[in-house]
């Protein structure tokens, strides 16, 4: 067994299918497949079933692909400890970053740090703030970007803050918004408890969702064509002239926010390059990116 294989069983236990699998790790099918025979031999045992729902892993299997996982990390522990030895700043930098910080925040972060540390690469896994926030939880990130009040036991670092809108090309009462048409998009379950928890605070009847879509500037576009309100951070709409906003506030009077954290261990620090990063991000006003 070498890295590779390692590789091979963690993709395709995340994959599921030898054709998935084979196409993260570019990898021909046949390939793929002659090679995961050569591991079934080397154990001397059945790794895989293949069926209608793809590809069932034997109780061998799943413990194999355990170990897997826990060998591509420690594997990565070692070169990670070998690229610090010296006090230069390189080596790869792990991120997890919500979907919208990728878009908007991050290309310019990247190039800003790459500027002062050109020896420095990146991976970047993005998604909902949940599965970000899982990434980093279990390290299989150095540090993540995640959005919203996640409970987290390690360093963390405040990034920005928020307010929430109702976002429209029309003038709107807030009386009004159960009878007109809301567009919804793709989020995570701890913003969207947040605005359910407003609405049934101010409203006895449900919204109506006249369209939900995939992501938050598809919203946007719906939203600058006329076709409905939407209830979605500032950020998303600042600086667009042709939509009006109205602030959401509790029933105290406080504005409803929602904030944007850097997560990351204690221990991630001893690497040159995620104290390099942590301390370039605490300089950076986000704001202004």
């Amino acid at each position: 067994m070498d890295d590779r294989d390692w590789l091979i069983l963690h993709t395709l236990n995340n994959e599921k299918s030898i054709t998935k699998a084979g196409q993260s790790l570019f990898l021909a099918q046949p390939t793929l497949t002659k090679r995961l025979k050569q591991i079934e031999t080397e154990f001397g045992v059945k790794i895989v079933d293949r069926g209608i729902k793809g590809v069932q892993f034997t109780p061998e299997g799943e413990y194999l692909a355990k170990r897997a996982n826990e060998m591509l990390q420690f594997l990565r522990e070692i070169k990670e400890d070998i690229e610090n030895f010296n006090q230069n700043v390189s080596g790869t930098l792990r991120l997890g970053v919500s979907n919208f910080i990728s878009k908007y925040k991050l290309p310019i972060l990247l190039k800003l740090f790459k500027d002062q540390y050109p020896d420095v690469e990146f991976q970047v896994d993005t998604g909902y703030s949940k599965d970000i926030f899982n990434l980093v939880y279990n390290q299989t990130t150095h540090i993540g970007f995640v959005r919203g009040d996640y409970s987290w036991p390690g360093q963390k670092l405040l990034l920005f803050e928020e307010k929430l809108c109702i976002a429209s090309t029309n003038k709107l009462e807030l009386e009004d918004l159960p009878r007109l048409p809301r567009i919804d998009y793709r989020t995570d379950q701890l913003y969207k408890q947040l605005v359910e928890n407003w609405w049934t605070e101010h409203y006895s009847q449900p919204p109506y969702i006249a369209m939900s879509v995939d992501q938050g500037d598809t919203c946007k576009e719906m939203i600058l064509n006329g076709l409905g309100y939407a209830i979605m951070p500032s950020l998303f709409v600042d600086g667009i002239e042709e939509i009006h906003k109205i602030y959401l506030k509790d029933n105290k009077g406080n504005y409803l926010t929602r904030k944007t954290w850097m997560f990351y261990h204690e221990e991630s620090l001893n690497l040159n390059v995620v104290k390099a990063f942590v301390n370039f991000i605490k300089d950076i006003d986000l704001y202004k990116l």
